[in-house]
């Protein structure tokens, strides 16, 4: 698929400024009607359309980058902030900080608000509404207008963009080879629907360990939780679903969970059910969070170093923003970031 025609490119080829292409395709009287005439001519054949995340006109910086997380109150994003925050200011930038809620809409309404003249560039983590209707197209608009985004933790391939990830499967992959050493037999999984990116990829690592140590994976054994609920119904839901799994198969080890709050769920239905932690079962989250320390028994976790990911990302984006590329020939990177396993009172 052809990448859509940019203002930037427009003025490339017609030899003026893009301030000049910005005011010719809205028919500004400062332009002479020569010169509106091609521009518009040459915009309708490359099939270059306007829309509502464009920017006014990209000819000033406002050395301003503006993130966009899909919650606040978790962790590891406030971590990834710290570490944008550190590397933007001292590269002389400021951020602002945009919630999408989770919100396909709210993510679009955020970016349409800050694009306009308010920052340069995004650092972002797409919301689970936007994966599970893998509608992108705010995205590319933004880009195509030379607004370059850099995405983290939870990314898509289609995207054509730099990318700062956490290495999901081998992290998943780990943390359950480290229950199998520990003689977990029947390991339960706690996962996401398969539309939320980081869930789907630490499930394919807790089925690539158990295949590698010639464990049957059951199906029965994998929970997969609809978190598209407000937070108190998600946690209630989660306890009882969570209980049913425990009831409906005794013989359970081991539990490795996708994130903090499933990890400590699954600790809190256990303890409730009369097992002891770690001898009657062992449990592993991902997402090493300030709550896991602080657990009774403390969490064994899959660390993300979110602030590392969030000073990558940071980095990336002021290295485009401040590199003039042609778009013809730009390059983009996904840096992969390694995962340590961070053991604690949860397993032996």
């Amino acid at each position: 698929m052809k990448r859509k025609i940019t203002l930037k490119q427009i003025a490339k080829e017609l030899d003026v400024s893009i301030s000049t292409v910005s005011k010719a395709l809205r028919n500004s009287p400062e332009i002479s009607d020569d010169t509106k005439q091609k521009v518009q001519a040459f915009a309708k054949l490359y099939n270059y359309r306007p829309n509502n995340i464009a920017l006014s006109l990209k000819n000033r910086k406002t050395n301003t980058i503006g993130i966009i997380i899909p919650e606040i109150v978790h962790h590891f994003f406030s971590k990834v902030i710290r570490g944008v925050e550190l590397v933007a200011n001292n590269r002389g930038y400021n951020v602002i900080v945009g919630l999408s809620n989770e919100s396909f809409s709210k993510e679009v309404i955020n970016m349409e608000m800050l694009a306009n003249g308010s920052i340069d560039g995004f650092i972002l983590s797409i919301s689970k509404e936007t994966q599970q209707l893998q509608d992108f197209h705010h995205f590319n608009e933004t880009m195509s207008q030379g607004m370059p985004i850099v995405m983290f933790d939870r990314v898509v391939s289609e995207i054509k963009c730099d990318k700062v990830i956490v290495d999901d499967l081998n992290g998943a992959k780990n943390a359950v080879e480290k229950l199998v050493h520990n003689g977990c037999k029947a390991i339960a999984l706690i996962t996401t629907k398969d539309y939320v990116s980081v869930g789907k990829l630490r499930t394919q690592g807790y089925l690539e360990a158990l295949q590698d140590h010639k464990i049957m994976p059951k199906a029965e054994l994998i929970l997969k939780i609809d978190d598209t609920l407000d937070f108190e119904s998600r946690l209630d839901t989660l306890e009882q679903e969570i209980e049913q799994l425990f009831k409906s198969n005794k013989d359970i080890d081991g539990v490795f969970a996708v994130n903090e709050l499933y990890a400590l769920s699954a600790m809190k239905v256990a303890r409730k059910l009369g097992l002891n932690i770690p001898d009657d079962i062992q449990v592993i989250g991902f997402t090493d969070g300030v709550l896991s320390k602080h657990a009774t028994p403390s969490l064994t976790t899959v660390s993300q170093h979110a602030q590392q990911m969030g000073e990558r990302a940071a980095d990336l984006l002021i290295d485009k923003l401040e590199n003039e590329i042609d778009t013809e020939e730009e390059e983009f990177q996904t840096i992969i970031i390694a995962t340590d396993l961070v053991e604690r009172e949860s397993t032996k």
